[in-house]
């Protein structure tokens, strides 16, 4: 097993996450090369049957599931921050929680992390009396819940006030501002497309615990597990080729164990 404490050269794992149950087709095809699976759970997208189909697969192949709340707008897909009463939004977060976790009740299968989706994931990585908040009320539904949290972002500060085990997460096919944020969608060059880019941001990850900006800038990162996005052209081919890419070098696919979130 890793050790924290190391070096990024003394690493030998890392995670494989991607967003699931989003409509986009090809939830099975990923669950093979995952370890990891953040459910959309009827917010941004997501309901009941595809949530069940799922949490099945994730039991049959040992895939580690975690829930995928977002802003309950489904006609933006979660990717627009609405101005709404804290407590309305928290009820959203709520609702959505409860369902995935009836479900993964029902099914058997322990529901590990929570992982947000889109703008209210932004949100919470720029602001961290909001994130504060958010995480707050999931703890206090579950005290066991980790949360998959982009690194170096307010998630992890936030994380750590509030006592939440913690996943750091890289993006694989997304650019970074030189304040380790992701780059707006709305901005060009926010998401990669090459393969070839994404596989050596990847190595490079795993290997030296690095990611370029889009600046050029080089971010110092100890997030082991990385996003590939399910809703991209080609999604099936790149996690395929991203993961071959990294056991070629050596590195095991595995869902890690979470830290504690300690200061």
């Amino acid at each position: 097993m890793r050790t924290r404490c190391c070096g990024a050269a003394e690493m030998t794992s890392i995670d494989l996450n991607a967003d699931l149950g989003e409509g986009m087709g090809t939830d099975e095809d990923l669950l093979d090369i995952v370890s990891s699976a953040s459910i959309a759970c009827g917010g941004h997208a997501g309901d009941a049957p595809t949530i069940r189909h799922i949490l099945k697969i994730c039991k049959a192949r040992g895939v580690r599931a975690g829930a995928h709340p977002g802003y309950a707008d489904p006609k933006r897909f979660g990717r627009f921050r609405v101005v709404m009463p804290l407590d309305e939004l928290l009820g959203q977060i709520r609702s959505q929680l409860f369902l995935v976790r009836f479900i993964a009740d029902e099914v058997g299968v322990p529901l590990s992390y929570v992982k947000l989706h889109g703008a209210l994931a932004n949100q919470t990585a720029e602001e961290l009396a909001f994130a504060v908040g958010i995480f707050a009320t999931i703890q206090g539904m579950d005290p066991k819940m980790a949360v998959l949290a982009l690194d170096n972002s307010q998630q992890v500060r936030a994380a750590k006030a509030v006592g939440m085990p913690l996943i750091r997460e890289a993006y694989a096919d997304r650019a970074y501002t030189a304040e380790g944020l992701l780059v707006p969608r709305s901005q060009d060059g926010a998401v990669i497309h090459d393969v070839e880019v994404v596989i050596a941001r990847c190595l490079r990850l795993a290997r030296d615990g690095e990611i370029v900006a889009i600046d050029g800038t080089v971010l110092k990162s100890t997030a082991r597990s990385i996003c590939l996005h399910g809703d991209t052209p080609g999604a099936v081919d790149l996690a395929r080729d991203v993961r071959d890419a990294l056991e070629a070098e050596g590195i095991e696919i595995k869902a890690d164990v979470p830290e504690v979130a300690e200061e």
